[in-house]
């Protein structure tokens, strides 16, 4: 990885700060505040920029997790599943050229539809995909053979989405990239570009050089709430959404990790996934297992009061969140099922109280912000 970039001000990125801040050759553009675009019923969202625009669920089912760790994935049993998460309305898939069978998984998915689902269905149906390349030269051919093998794993003509992550901002050829992106836009085989992992200062970048990203994918939970310090203003003023993981960090936001003591070997439930081990380390930077303890007993105090979940109030406290058009949940395709649940969230509305009483634990944890940096910034560590 290379090594974390810091920021000379951890402070709040304001309006003022975007107009002092000049790039070398770069036109000006010019930002005024943009609302979030809801359904009536709240349960999907828009994200735009300009003429380009998508529709997406704003609960996301995430594959992550068929890219192992988590069990032996059954492609049959799998697709099985995205049927059943697309038919209880939850339609937006998220997925990565780099998680293993996730593109082919879609792929067959979307063939499913087509031929067993009406035209209707397939029209509310979203794969949302991320190209994660390595850092080499970013040749306009390049750019198109590699999306070339998203389009041709995922079955469909056009992507419906294409999430951008760049390992290294000294090597600005993630601005190439973007620009060929774009064309590739232009030319129909994306419908909209986006990011994943970027910091506000490369967003703010790639903005003035007009390349009209979408949205920016990023960790974002009630422990995590780095991307409302600084990225979440910038988003306001340009319209860019945020489309957030780790939202219930792989499950620890949950009953099952509620009074439980992990300090005592083989006491509490085991961190047998990527994800958990992922964000327990998270939990460790922002105030330890004692503080997230308080954390879920104050979530299960508020889901007993709504006739919720730890994870309901987890998603929906983020789904409130400025600039948030959706939140991702993890699917284990076919090994376990959870869409009455990600359903519930979306006649779960939080109230004062309820924001008041988890902020009262939030404020005791360490600002994560000065801690890791910036949104995506803990993948660009040495």
């Amino acid at each position: 990885m290379a090594e974390l970039l810091h920021h000379n001000s951890l402070s709040k990125f304001t309006f003022s700060s975007i107009k002092k801040t000049r790039t070398k050759g770069i036109q000006k553009l010019s930002w005024r505040p943009v609302q979030a675009v809801l359904t009536e019923d709240n349960r999907r969202a828009v994200v735009k920029n300009g003429k380009d625009s998508l529709d997406i669920s704003r609960v996301v089912n995430g594959m992550w997790q068929t890219s192992g760790g988590w069990g032996q994935i059954d492609r049959v049993n799998a697709v099985d599943a995205m049927l059943k998460y697309a038919d209880a309305g939850l339609t937006t898939f998220d997925m990565a050229d780099i998680y293993g069978p996730a593109e082919d998984l879609y792929g067959i998915f979307i063939n499913r539809v087509r031929q067993e689902r009406p035209p209707e269905f397939l029209e509310k149906v979203r794969g949302l995909t991320k190209w994660v390349p390595p850092p080499v030269k970013m040749t306009s051919s390049y750019v198109r053979d590699s999306i070339n093998v998203s389009r041709k794993r995922m079955d469909v003509a056009s992507l419906d989405m294409l999430q951008f992550h760049w390992w290294d901002y000294a090597n600005t050829g993630y601005l190439d990239a973007l620009k060929h992106l774009t064309d590739l836009k232009e030319e129909g085989k994306i419908k909209t570009v986006a990011l994943t992992n970027f910091d506000t200062e490369r967003l703010q970048i790639i903005l003035e050089n007009e390349i009209p990203v979408v949205s920016n994918q990023v960790q974002h939970s009630i422990v995590d709430m780095r991307p409302q310090q600084k990225m979440a203003e910038l988003c306001q003023l340009t319209g860019v959404k945020l489309i957030t993981y780790g939202t219930v960090m792989g499950g620890l936001l949950s009953e099952k990790f509620l009074d439980t003591n992990l300090n005592i070997p083989f006491a509490g439930p085991p961190l047998n996934t990527p994800s958990l081990q992922k964000y327990k380390r998270m939990v460790d930077a922002w105030g330890g297992w004692s503080l997230f303890q308080a954390l879920l007993q104050t979530l299960k105090g508020i889901a007993s009061k709504h006739g919720a979940t730890i994870p309901n109030v987890a998603v929906k406290y983020i789904l409130d969140q400025q600039a948030v058009a959706g939140s991702m949940i993890g699917v284990r395709l076919g090994l376990s099922e959870h869409i009455q649940d990600s359903n519930a969230v979306f006649s779960l509305t939080l109230d004062e109280d309820d924001t008041s009483s988890i902020q009262e634990v939030t404020k005791k944890g360490k600002n994560l912000l000065k801690v890791i940096g910036d949104c995506g910034d803990e993948y660009r560590r040495a």
